[in-house]
């Protein structure tokens, strides 16, 4: 493996929710502690299953990892990080300032900005000089800090009062304050990531084009700010040898060669690794063993190839359309992270509807989704849209940076630009965006794709900006609704929390529902897409990881969804009219 070729000191491992992150970066730390060094492998990984890979309770603290020699690890909860960041920064304001202010700080500090910086400030510590870390040789990371976390972390500490004054209603501006007693342990840290001899990061995806648009993103994003000693693993790859004789294994080995043939520029130099799609579940050593083995294909000893197809019993797509459809009118919100396919969920659900006779609005903000190439064709009662997200982003810059940067200095400018590069911005920008195209949802159905985080809509609650914005557009012309309110509102709008049947997916789909709530927004159903339970398979590689699949369905259908649908993995890509519509079809034959 060529990122395992003289490693330094650090490694980190960084990359899309479900590629696999967690279980190379545990791998890793096996095969060094293995080589004789004495490791400590960090996760801070919001939804962390390092413990649960090798088997044991780890936590927060430097844990012996039991029949690994010279292995530790730690797990840093990053919720219980930001948590106690929080309660640092916003306890000395609570019962001074205004509730209504205090409300906004706390908002400010809740988003994934927070959670991230909290986590870095735990781990800080690591990169430095320390009695707890000086006996390892390598320390792991599992999950490492994006580049927008590292740039606010390099910008001067500007930070007092600067929410109290008022000018924090952009998006993330928050998240540093009171970070001023650290700023010598953070300058030598952002110092060890960009020392090459010391750290090595490694972007982790699949051989898929979103995921590796992604990695192509945060290598520049990385390389931007001095963090260019990077290496590629794409994992998962199927192997070809078992595509035989199956149609479906077949047709996710071309797709996945026709990913890779059209690898990013970016990404094509870096020193690269493919690791083989493997029929077990990652956890336990002697799984773990076998994951870095370029040759092996075949399970541990321990487990045993089903004989059986898995039987499920989940509803379509087709049936959730149903259910949607009697409104007759209203808001359809696809939400879920990246890879799941949202796009393509969304034009199906359009489809299905505008099939049925109902005038539909098809609306994406995704700069990668071709919604045209994914239709196909054109459909009677169907219309659709894109919303250019850097277009309106760079508006909504310049405006925030007109008002509120205006009577700003240039520490209090620099600290406000570097906010507006943060991701709430854009959602921010593309919500307002949106929120003219929701109008439409009481005539007739508006499908969104890349809908705004729970986050994101409450801090445009809590500053009261686009409320303001909206009251004084409708002036005295009577009763209105604005956008949030429309949001919170289950009879005009349906949210559709998209997910995959992996361990990691499905916890964060978890957490983005958490969010939602938080923000009164109740979702509607979940839809588990590509499913290889829900589909007909003979390849032995198929037919288990279809078992793997289960407990994870079993999960969405019994703990997180009200109702959920289960959505086949498909041979031919879903593309064009007609498929979308076999693609939400009701698979009874496999369920």
């Amino acid at each position: 493996m060529h990122f395992l070729d003289h490693p330094p000191r650090f490694l980190f491992f960084t990359g899309k929710g479900g590629v696999g992150k967690t279980s190379i970066a545990c791998a890793t730390a096996m095969q060094l502690a293995a080589a004789g060094r004495h490791v400590l492998l960090v996760s801070t990984d919001p939804a962390s299953n390092v413990g649960q890979v090798f088997g044991m309770t780890i936590g927060n603290q430097i844990t012996t990892v039991a029949n690994v020699p010279r292995l530790s690890a730690l797990e840093i909860d990053p919720q219980a990080a930001a948590q106690a960041y929080r309660d640092r920064i916003v306890g000395p304001v609570r019962g001074v300032l205004p509730e209504a202010i205090v409300k906004g700080i706390e908002e400010q500090l809740s988003g994934a900005c927070t959670t991230e910086i909290a986590a870095f400030d735990e781990f800080t510590g690591l990169l430095v000089s320390s009695v707890l870390t000086q006996v390892f040789d390598h320390i792991v990371f599992d999950t490492a800090p994006t580049g927008h976390t590292i740039r606010m972390l390099q910008l001067p500490g500007a930070w007092s009062g600067f929410l109290e004054a008022g000018k924090g209603d952009a998006s993330c501006l928050g998240s540093l304050a009171g970070l001023e007693k650290q700023r010598s342990q953070y300058k030598a840290a952002v110092e060890a990531l960009s020392d090459a001899s010391k750290t090595r990061l490694v972007l982790v995806a699949r051989a898929q084009l979103a995921t590796l648009k992604e990695a192509a993103r945060t290598h520049d994003e990385l390389a931007a700010i001095g963090l260019s000693k990077q290496y590629l693993v794409i994992n998962g790859v199927f192997p070809a040898a078992q595509a035989a004789h199956d149609p479906l294994a077949q047709a996710i080995v071309d797709r996945e060669q026709a990913a890779l043939a059209k690898l990013p520029g970016a990404l094509a130099s870096l020193p690269t690794d493919q690791i083989g799609l493997k029929a077990f579940n990652l956890v336990g050593l002697p799984a773990l063993r076998q994951l870095l083995e370029v040759s092996s294909d075949d399970p541990p000893s321990a487990t045993v190839a089903p004989t059986q197809d898995p039987v499920v019993q989940a509803p379509s797509l087709s049936s959730l359309v149903d259910n949607i459809a009697v409104e007759g009118h209203g808001l359809v919100m696809l939400m879920g992270k990246g890879g799941v396919g949202k796009t393509t969920l969304a034009a199906a659900v359009a489809v299905e509807l505008a099939k049925r006779g109902y005038p539909v609005h098809l609306t994406t903000s995704d700069p990668a989704a071709h919604l045209m190439d994914t239709l196909h064709g054109t459909l009677e009662h169907l219309t659709v849209s894109r919303i250019d997200p850097h277009e309106v982003t760079e508006a909504y810059r310049a405006q925030v940076l007109a008002s509120k940067g205006a009577k700003l200095d240039a520490a209090g400018r620099a600290v406000l630009e570097e906010d507006l590069r943060s991701p709430c911005t854009e959602e921010i920008a593309v919500f307002q965006a949106f929120s003219r195209v929701i109008r439409e949802a009481g005539q007739k159905f508006v499908v969104m794709d890349t809908a705004p985080t729970g986050h994101t809509l409450l801090l445009l609650d809590a500053t009261g900006a686009y409320h303001r914005d909206v009251v004084r557009q409708m002036g005295s012309q009577g009763h209105f609704t604005t956008p949030m309110m429309q949001l919170q509102d289950p009879t005009q709008t349906k949210v559709l929390v998209v997910t995959l049947a992996e361990t990691t997916p499905v916890l964060e789909a978890a957490n983005l529902q958490a969010d939602l709530r938080r923000a009164g927004i109740e979702p509607w159903a979940w839809v588990i897409n590509n499913s290889v339970a829900a589909a007909q398979v003979s390849s032995p590689l198929l037919k288990q990881r279809a078992h793997n699949e289960l407990r994870e369905i079993e999960a969405v259908a019994h703990h997180h969804a009200r109702r959920y649908a289960l959505v086949p993995l498909l041979t031919e890509e879903p593309v064009g009219v007609e498929r979308l519509s076999h693609m939400a079809a009701n698979f009874t034959e496999f369920v």
